[in-house]
């Protein structure tokens, strides 16, 4: 991997991210796209969405997990954060066993 995935702002982390829940239960919604969309420039999520459809799911979580070591959050972005991803898990009123098992995962990577 390289080291360009380690530079992402936490703008760009924050979209790879959402997308990753947005696409939990292989089935990203029209919805939960617009909602990502709506909290960064199109330019980044653009990029990103390029990105994040060409990774596998292993590529992804090692990606977060590096980009989340290089980034330094305080409490409260975490938990704003861990707030904006719950939106896109339950955006479709639908808390799978797919999405449990990924926020899961992430909380061991966020935290």
């Amino acid at each position: 991997m390289s080291e360009e995935q380690y530079k992402w702002s936490k703008e760009e982390l924050q979209t790879y991210i959402l997308l990753l829940c947005a696409n939990a239960d292989n089935n990203e919604s029209e919805e939960e796209i617009n909602m990502i969309q709506s909290k960064v420039p199109t330019k980044t999520f653009l990029k990103i969405y390029a990105e994040f459809k060409n990774d596998s799911e292993e590529e992804q979580l090692e990606k977060i997990e590096n980009a989340v070591n290089k980034n330094t959050y305080t409490e409260m972005e975490l938990a704003a954060f861990r707030r904006e991803i719950y939106h896109v898990f339950f955006s479709d009123c639908n808390f799978t066993m797919m999405e449990k098992r990924l926020d899961w995962t992430l909380d061991n990577i966020l935290y």
